[in-house]
């Protein structure tokens, strides 16, 4: 079938410069949509960019692959995996029916149908990286960061339900901002109120008290030549307790 244009032009209703004219303009509309598209595109990517603190490394990617992050103790998750990119609680798609009321003790009509969560764009505000920071978030979880006081009170929660609701991606947020010298003092002050030291027990301090504490046994020179003869001898070594050892002493 023939352009509408076309059609007209042969119909006597346009001239030939006007079906030219229209081409011209219908060329054109397709090139500036095309270019709208493509900043749609454009200002879509550059959305979820994160900007970068003034003091530290950068926002990690919830995609990158960083070794130097510890890994989420849960794992990715399974089931709405689009969960793993943003922070969106423990909510998933919910499954379920439409059943009508007039319908609904004979005969029930039903139809299927599905609930998404909440899911939102935000720009969340961060202490102690001084940036805001842009993330998918579920309703829920925004009305739980006002009620804590702020995103980085979220990610610093320290009970297990916190930690599963978090995510991969809230807990990589976690990690970094927990590189940063106002976490670090934080942490600090709190090791001081608890009687801990005020730098962190490091793995060295603990076996150079392990070692003090234990006792050192020193083995004789006879002992020690003792056992060498027994050794060139190929003698059996009896480390069993003599026989009879737990027997009862008969009461008088």
């Amino acid at each position: 079938m023939a352009p509408a244009p076309l059609l007209a032009a042969r119909a006597g209703r346009l001239s030939t410069s006007s079906l030219f004219t229209t081409s011209a303009s219908t060329s054109t509309q397709s090139a500036v949509l095309a270019q709208v598209s493509q900043i749609s595109q454009i200002s879509q990517i550059r959305s979820y960019r994160q900007v970068a603190p003034p003091v530290g490394p950068a926002i990690p990617s919830p995609t990158a692959n960083r070794p130097d992050i510890p890994p989420y103790p849960y794992g990715p998750r399974r089931v709405f995996k689009q969960s793993n990119k943003g922070l969106y609680g423990n909510s998933v798609i919910q499954f379920g029916n439409i059943v009508s009321r007039e319908t609904e003790i004979i005969n029930p009509q039903k139809n299927r149908r599905k609930w998404w969560p909440n899911i939102q764009l935000k720009r969340l505000w961060s202490e102690s990286l001084g940036v805001h920071v842009r993330t998918r978030i579920n309703t829920r979880v925004l009305r739980t960061i006002d009620k804590v006081g702020g995103l980085d009170e979220y990610l610093l929660g320290n009970k297990p339900a916190r930690i599963h609701e978090l995510g991969p991606w809230g807990w990589r947020l976690r990690w970094r901002i927990m590189q940063t010298d106002a976490v670090k003092e934080r942490f600090r002050r709190e090791r001081v109120a608890l009687g801990l030291p005020a730098e962190g027990l490091y793995a060295q301090s603990l076996v150079a008290e392990s070692a003090d504490a234990s006792e050192t046994t020193e083995v004789s020179a006879e002992e020690s030549a003792e056992t060498q003869k027994m050794l060139d001898d190929e003698e059996v070594f009896d480390m069993s307790p003599p026989e009879g050892f737990m027997a009862e002493s008969k009461k008088p």
